[in-house]
């Protein structure tokens, strides 16, 4: 029996996976149902009113599953609540999970197994497990710096967000634009006093649609070399929406894919327009005050920080991970598999450009296949074995220099990683 942590995207894609490969399983959650943060209800939730996927469906959505026709091509949360609930009924998913319940504690034990501690209406309960599948997602614990100086006003992180109504009225700082900074800024126009941003480094922008279409689902069919592609592909960009410095904001120092693209137009509509101001990275805060790198300084009743997630997995020892105490994530193979523990596997901890949810499934049945293959002594599970111990540190950034940024520790480039997944999916299955 294996524990499951997690029913958001990847916690049902990896009971999915195990369901089909006929692996018995138990899930724990946090909240009274599934969809993860994508349930605004859920108290863990970061996500905000105005929420909408960042890529298109058609390469979000499950391959087995697809979204119904009358969904839009960016659908907002509401609809992707509902496209989990449906996902996990139709496979009857959720009869396999406790919800409500708190993982408090997971740790290995000499027999080679897991014991799980649990909590759910005030009763603690520990169990022993095979193996220990952790899903709990990259996007729920805030990763909020501390300002210079002692702000008067009010500091909350974008985790807080839900609604511009909370911002009515006040004068409005966001730092970072990220694709949450950007949208919480353009939602903020609507009922602020004013809003600022305030930018460290430069953002690419894109436009969700281009010629009618997702801009996702757009060309691919010719491969090009990678410097190639990042330079028509930045032109293009150019094109369509100019540079960044068009609108007061600093162009990118880096290539277009070599960091994650901000998928918001409408925050250049409104810097252009007036209803946003662009700002330097914060100097100094002194009372109500700000001051920003170039000198320049404004009064502000609220700093929103739109500056990202830490990857955060409380119950387990850091160790247990490979995580070492410098670094910005665990060091796994395939960003799934811990090097030599074949119990352990730290499910979601991958983006990529275009990955989806349908490239985490596909790492969900690796693991799948992978547990069945290696209780059989299958050859190509014992290659693999040998394989994550030699070359778990490798990155499969398929050439591209992504920024050393704590959120592209685990970055991949999405084509190598499938291939990746793929060549190993194809040996387990023969």
């Amino acid at each position: 029996m294996y524990a499951v942590i997690g029913a958001g995207p990847m916690g049902l894609a990896t009971a999915r996976v195990l369901q089909k490969h006929g692996l018995p399983f138990t899930g724990f959650e946090l909240h009274a149902g599934v969809g993860g943060l994508w349930d605004i209800a859920n108290p863990q939730s970061t996500v905000y009113e105005s929420a909408h996927l960042i890529s298109s469906k058609r390469m979000t959505e499950f391959a087995e599953f697809p979204m119904r026709p009358e969904v839009a091509a960016y659908p907002r949360h509401d609809e992707l609540k509902r496209y989990f609930v449906e996902f996990a009924e139709h496979f009857g998913l959720v009869r396999h999970y406790e919800f409500s319940t708190k993982v408090m504690r997971a740790v290995r034990v000499a027999d080679g197994g897991w014991d799980v501690t649990t909590e759910h209406a005030g009763t603690t309960r520990t169990r022993r497990f095979a193996g220990v599948l952790i899903a709990t997602g990259t996007l729920h614990h805030p990763f909020q710096p501390p300002l210079p100086g002692s702000f008067s006003g009010s500091v909350m992180d974008s985790a807080q967000y839900k609604s511009p109504e909370q911002l009515r009225g006040q004068r409005v700082l966001v730092v970072g634009c990220g694709n949450s900074g950007a949208d919480i800024a353009v939602d903020a126009v609507r009922s602020a006093a004013s809003v600022d941003i305030s930018l460290r480094r430069g953002y690419w922008f894109l436009p969700k649609f281009l010629k009618g279409r997702p801009i996702d689902t757009l060309g691919g069919l010719i491969k090009l070399p990678r410097p190639l592609k990042q330079r028509i592909d930045g032109l293009m960009v150019r094109m369509v929406v100019g540079k960044p410095s068009d609108y007061g904001l600093p162009d990118p120092d880096y290539r277009l894919y070599e960091s994650h693209p901000v998928m918001n137009s409408l925050v250049l509509h409104h810097l252009a327009h007036g209803d946003i101001t662009p700002r330097k990275d914060i100097a100094q805060v002194t009372g109500s005050r700000v001051t920003f790198a170039d000198g320049t300084s404004a009064e502000y009743d609220t700093i929103l920080q739109a500056t990202g997630y830490a990857l955060h997995y409380p119950f387990i020892d850091r160790a247990s991970l490979n995580w070492a105490a410098d670094a910005a994530a665990p060091a796994l193979y395939l960003n799934v598999m811990h090097p030599s523990d074949d119990t352990l596997f730290l499910m979601g901890m991958v983006e990529a450009s275009g990955l989806g949810w349908q490239g985490r499934y596909e790492q969900a049945e690796l693991v799948a296949l992978y547990l069945k293959r290696l209780a059989e002594r299958h050859p190509a599970a014992l290659a693999l074995q040998a394989e994550k111990r030699e070359r778990f540190a490798r990155r499969i950034d398929g050439g591209f220099k992504y920024l050393k940024l704590d959120r592209m520790a685990y970055y991949v480039h999405k084509d190598s990683y499938l291939k990746a997944l793929r060549r190993h999916t194809r040996a387990l299955l023969r």
